[in-house]
């Protein structure tokens, strides 16, 4: 499983890296680069402060040697003498040169009192003082007590009597201080859970650290406590680590600001300006102003050309565009003259046919050549817009033209409009215009006094209308569909497949219905 999971996550980070903007990469990436150069002068802050540490317990230990040394040495010596005194006092009470020898022993150092009491209480070498009351000591041989304001001890006897001596806590702080030159420390006498300060080290700060070593005096449970400040946690130090981490932030957050002024921001500028623009304008490149990097400015000036050069391109494509419609206005124009000229020629030659079926034949071309003028008219008066034909008033136009161009046969047929505004392509136009003109005469070939109803219906928001003519002359019948078979059948199919579409003939009620393609609504 851990094998399947580690490129799982491996895709995740790098998912989570590629969605960051990129400005915190280059942020992310400096860290990390500028990380080793942080890591090795902190190690080397740390190891300077090791270093001193080492020095710091290597003065504590020579302190501690030499001051528990001087104590040691002078309370054995005492306690070996004291021994000596009372041994000779208990064979002897009377022995005065033990008593003497003892006596100049602790007259040689000043603040110290001794004595020595028989099992009775009574003194037998020295003076009583008020101390040797303070502590209850055990029956042992040495016994070491600190009491208020210095330290006892008791030798006991064999038949019961005592040698006891105090040495007040100034003598104890002289003796256990070092010779020559000692930086600042500590000293306290620890026995059986008490303690007696020799030598109290300064306050300390929040930030300074000291340093402790216990040596053992070899009397009873008595130790010295030695104490010296560490290598101290200075505000220079404490200053100088805060500085490190702020110059490792700071040269991260400057590479930052550069990377972001000279790339990241014109970048961003040149890529708003690129998603803003718009065929016929120039890119700008003044807003991305003097900071930029060169390549950048060559790369917004290649922008800027290649707009310049389509903005031209537009302006050629314009100009064409517009000669081109003026063009096309101009052939449209002549074709619907042409139409015009055509179809009052078919005329002129109407007029002097001979026979009914010629006559006949000129009006049924002229139809269809009025039905593609019309369009072309309505095409053309369009044109400006060009949204597309509007069915309605083509059919209207095309009906009105096919009652005036009726014989004098078909004078009482009539044409019923229900049509709606619909917008039509002119090809679609063109076919709805001949596949109506050819069912009207249709009509009028079965009866030319039919009714007639067309009707050009389309739902809302439909692409295709549905076209519909009725009349009873279209109703099925030996007429109708011999006309059918031998003329107009061909010609309604192939106008439908021009729709693209169906045309459906219902025989019973006589109406054709097709559908037509539209393109929206006037």
């Amino acid at each position: 499983m851990n094998g399947l999971d580690s490129p799982l996550r491996g895709r995740g980070f790098s998912a989570a890296l590629g969605r960051l903007p990129t400005g915190a990469k280059v942020f992310l990436i400096l860290v990390g680069a500028l990380l080793p150069l942080a890591l090795i002068a902190l190690f080397t802050t740390l190891q300077t402060t090791r270093s001193a540490d080492d020095e710091a317990r290597e003065r504590l230990s020579v302190t501690a040697q030499e001051s528990a040394g001087n104590l040691e040495n002078l309370l054995a010596n005492h306690v070996a003498q004291l021994g000596e005194a009372l041994a000779a006092l208990e064979r002897n009470p009377e022995d005065a040169p033990s008593c003497t020898r003892l006596a100049g022993t602790y007259a040689a150092q000043g603040q110290a009192h001794f004595v020595v009491l028989d099992r009775r209480g009574r003194t037998l070498c020295g003076r009583a003082f008020d101390q040797i009351r303070m502590a209850d000591t055990p029956r042992s041989d040495v016994a070491a007590r600190i009491v208020p304001g210095g330290l006892l001890l008791r030798i006991s006897g064999s038949d019961g009597a005592t040698a006891t001596a105090y040495y007040p806590r100034d003598l104890l702080a002289g003796l256990a201080r070092p010779s020559g030159f000692v930086p600042e420390y500590g000293a306290a006498l620890i026995g059986h859970g008490d303690r007696l300060t020799l030598r109290a080290l300064k306050d300390n700060g929040p930030l300074d650290r000291g340093k402790s070593l216990r040596s053992n005096l070899g009397i009873d449970d008595l130790a010295l406590e030695t104490t010296m400040p560490g290598a101290p946690i200075t505000s220079p130090l404490v200053i100088a680590t805060v500085l490190l981490v702020v110059m490792w932030i700071a040269a991260a957050a400057i590479g930052w600001f550069v990377v972001d002024i000279l790339l990241i921001r014109p970048l961003r500028q040149l890529r708003s300006s690129v998603a803003n623009y718009q065929p016929g304008d120039v890119i700008d490149t003044e807003r991305l102003g003097p900071i930029p990097a060169q390549e950048i400015r060559e790369l917004g000036d290649t922008f800027s050309d290649i707009s310049r050069t389509v903005q031209a391109h537009e302006a050629d494509l314009a100009k064409g565009l517009v000669q081109q419609t003026r063009l096309t206005r101009e052939v449209h124009h002549r074709v619907k003259n042409n139409l015009q000229v055509i179809s009052s020629l078919i005329n002129f030659h109407a007029r002097a046919a001979k026979g009914e079926e010629a006559a006949n034949a000129y009006a049924s071309i002229q139809r269809r050549v009025d039905a593609l003028a019309v369009v072309h008219r309505h095409h053309y008066a369009e044109m400006e817009e060009n949204r597309g034909l509007e069915l309605r008033s083509v059919i209207g136009e095309l009906a009105a033209n096919l009652r005036a161009t009726a014989s004098e046969q078909a004078r009482g047929m009539g044409i019923t409009l229900e049509v709606e505004s619909l917008l039509v392509t002119q090809d679609v136009a063109i076919a709805v215009s001949f596949l109506l003109t050819e069912i009207i005469e249709l009509a009028v070939s079965c009866n030319s006094a039919a009714q007639i109803r067309i009707s050009i219906k389309a739902p809302e928001d439909a692409d295709r209308a549905v076209l519909r003519v009725s009349s009873p002359a279209l109703v099925g019948g030996p007429v109708f569909e011999g006309l059918v078979d031998k003329r107009y059948g061909r010609v309604l199919l192939g106008l439908a497949r021009q729709l693209r579409t169906q045309l459906h003939h219902d025989p019973l009620v006589g109406a054709y219905e097709t559908t037509i393609a539209i393109t929206g609504r006037f």
